[in-house]
């Protein structure tokens, strides 16, 4: 958490306090009772905190606010408290989504089927994204999230995704937000995207199902490429395509110089409780 956002909590006045050490950098929440040993406390003193922040107007980025809620995990993996998604990045806890690349083997090689997100998002708009991709609200399963996410954005079949949709392990690593996600710049964010692959015939083709995309474009392996190397992939989706292409043996060690470095960094350990 940066110092701007515990000199805002130690002066709240709300119901619930933050208990602050700055010798030893960290922070408990502290009920009236002193007690949070349940997590319908320990929810309700999180969701006071974040409602007295947003009506203040303490931080922007609460100005997206989301009515979505995000998990956060203790140390052995059980449900420590909930909280509201645009909040999450003040509060440094690790977030969770689901990214689904979608590909086609033609003639030529491997295409890939790229939406470019609608301009008028809260975040990143405008920029190009993976063919599915979205955050894992509190009590949603893994592959559920991808299903709802996939029919939604690309409007996949459920049957067609549920039938093909390969899980393709994780990728992890820690964000330094900047102007293009919206709000404060400089904000952290520990983020873990679990990536799925979807070979699709060449007689499939997504089309946007809700507001949030523009539109699709089928591009080659060398296109994609073009448009990473131009910056146009939202930061996190860039880093699902280059895991995907480690995995397709696109990216190897004999054409990238930088391969040990890039795979290490897109599968970081993050030092916090997990799921």
């Amino acid at each position: 958490m940066l110092p701007s956002v515990i000199k805002t909590l130690e002066c709240l006045p709300v119901p619930s306090t933050w208990q602050i050490d700055h010798d030893t950098r960290i922070i408990r929440l502290i009920d009236q009772d002193e007690r949070v040993d349940t997590l319908e406390i320990r929810n309700k003193a999180i969701a006071a905190t974040v409602m007295n922040l947003k009506e203040t107007d303490s931080f922007e980025v609460l100005r997206g606010w989301r009515d979505e809620l995000y998990p956060v995990y203790a140390p052995k993996g059980e449900l420590l408290f909930n909280i509201e998604r645009s909040a999450s990045p003040l509060f440094g806890v690790i977030t969770y989504g689901v990214h689904m690349t979608a590909f086609v083997r033609t003639d030529t090689g491997l295409k890939i089927w790229v939406p470019r997100r609608a301009k008028k998002k809260q975040t990143y708009g405008g920029m190009l994204d993976n063919t599915v991709a979205g955050g894992m609200a509190t009590g949603e399963p893994i592959f559920e999230s991808l299903v709802r996410e996939a029919g939604e954005e690309a409007s996949f079949p459920e049957a067609m995704v549920r039938e093909n949709a390969k899980a393709c392990g994780a990728v992890t690593y820690f964000y330094v937000r900047d102007e293009r996600a919206g709000g404060e710049v400089g904000l952290l964010q520990p983020e873990c995207q679990y990536v799925y692959d979807l070979e699709v015939g060449q007689d499939v083709t997504p089309n946007p199902g809700d507001d949030e995309v523009e539109e699709f474009y089928l591009w080659s392996i060398e296109e994609v490429q073009a448009a990473l190397r131009h910056g146009e992939f939202k930061p996190n989706c860039a880093l699902v395509l280059l895991d995907f292409f480690i995995r397709h043996g696109i990216l190897t060690p004999q054409n990238e110089k930088n391969y040990i470095e890039i795979v290490t960094r897109i599968h970081r350990r993050l030092d916090f409780p997990t799921a």
